[in-house]
Parts: structure tokens; C-alpha cells; sequence
């Protein structure tokens, strides 16, 4: 799956990188988040949505119970509608955004993340910077995949954000976040990783389970970004 992209990555000589691969480099794999999942997992529209009903319901319910008619207490609910459609609405279509101007890279030599609805970036991160890799998975087969960056180099959570592991603000974890298919996805990664570090990092996979480890390499840091 690879995003629809923008004017702005017209560019491009391949599709999500900055420049043509170099010899003996290959893309192993490329997608975009899945927008939905971005919606539910970074703006928790569901929560949200429910808050709106709890909000509704309790309006609408104290109006009536005051006396009011069953129109007028509706009617008192009707900026609670308001507020939620438009609050909704704005979250739904930044995920939207955020998917069709993302595309992830897996090489056998780096993962390359491109994305910025307004100012658009691409990340390099060779395998020779990175530690370890961890995968969650969702019930909808997508999941995140951070990995945590080895040496003092570290990218700042707010340039990274919403490509990086939540709530890790001291040591910022990149993130390849909602990705289809995810435990292909963490396969094709943790084959990449073992070869290049001439191992064969173990793969634990579980369903709703906490992050948990797909790799782990011991190699130099460095830090590339573009």
C-alpha cells in the first residue's frame, strides 16, 4: 500500500525516498497508516464520540427533568451536536491528512520515513542506528511499530509526532505507526535486522498484547536525517 501523494512529492525520484537508491540497496517494504486507526489511536475519536453522547444525554436529561418539553430539552442538546460534529470532523480529516501524506520505507539498509501535511520531511534511519524494534498489533491487524535508536543522537518528540512510540519524551522512539498488516510488516523488519546484524532476532507476536519486542541488534550509533 503506498499513500496518494500530494503536488508537494511530486519530486520525488522514488516514491517516499529523497533521492535514488544507491547500489545494492532495495525497498523491502512501503505503506501508509491506515487513517482510521490513526484516528481511533492518536485523537481517540471513539472516546471522544462517547464523551459527546454522555454530554448529550445529560443535557438534553436535566433540561427535561427541569420541566421542559421534550422539544425544548432536544433542543438544548443541539450544541453538544454541534461541538461534537465539528470536533470530530476536524480530528477525522487531520488523520486523513496525516495517512495520504505518510509513506513508510523498509530497506535492507534503513527504514525512511516521509510525511508533513504542511511542511514535508524525510527521516533516514540507517539499521546502524537502531537498537531494537518492538511491534503492538490491533484487533484490525494494523499496529505500531517504534524502535529505540541506539547512542546519544536522538530526534525531538515534537518533530517526530505522531511517528513516535507515546509518552516517550526524554528518549524519543520513532514510530512507523498504524501500519497495515503489521506482523508481516515486523517480519519483513526483524529479517532485515537480524541479516544486517548476521542474526536471527526471535519474533514474539500477540493480539491486543503491549509493545513487546520483534528485534534487538548490536551495532554503532549514527543518525542520518534529511
Amino acid at each position: 500500500m503506498r499513500a496518494h501523494d500530494f503536488g508537494e512529492y511530486e519530486y520525488e525520484p522514488v516514491p517516499g525516498l529523497p533521492e535514488k537508491l544507491p547500489a545494492g540497496e532495495r525497498i523491502l517494504w512501503q505503506g501508509a497508516p491506515d487513517f482510521a486507526t490513526l484516528a481511533q489511536r492518536v485523537f481517540h475519536v471513539r472516546k471522544l464520540a462517547f464523551y459527546f453522547a454522555v454530554l448529550l444525554v445529560w443535557r438534553s436529561g436535566s433540561a427535561f427533568a427541569d420541566g421542559e418539553s421534550v422539544r425544548v430539552a432536544a433542543l438544548s442538546g443541539a450544541w453538544v451536536v454541534a461541538l461534537a460534529a465539528v470536533s470530530l470532523g476536524m480530528f477525522i480529516a487531520v488523520s486523513w491528512l496525516i495517512a495520504r501524506t505518510t509513506l513508510y520505507t523498509i530497506t535492507n539498509r534503513r527504514i525512511v520515513t516521509r510525511f508533513g501535511v504542511a511542511l514535508p520531511m524525510t527521516f533516514n534511519l540507517p539499521f546502524t542506528m537502531i537498537g531494537s524494534a518492538a511491534l503492538r498489533r490491533y484487533a484490525n491487524g494494523t499496529g505500531d511499530i517504534p524502535v529505540a535508536l541506539n547512542g546519544k543522537d536522538r530526534i525531538a518528540y515534537p518533530v517526530l509526532w505522531p511517528h513516535a512510540r507515546p509518552w516517550r519524551l526524554t528518549n524519543p522512539q520513532p514510530m512507523l505507526r498504524a501500519v497495515p498488516n503489521a506482523n508481516d510488516v515486523a517480519r519483513i523488519l526483524a529479517d532485515a535486522l537480524g541479516g544486517h546484524a548476521d542474526a536471527h532476532p526471535a519474533l514474539t507476536l500477540a493480539q491486543g498484547s503491549p509493545i513487546g519486542p520483534i528485534a534487538r541488534v548490536r551495532v554503532p550509533a549514527q543518525l542520518v536525517t534529511t
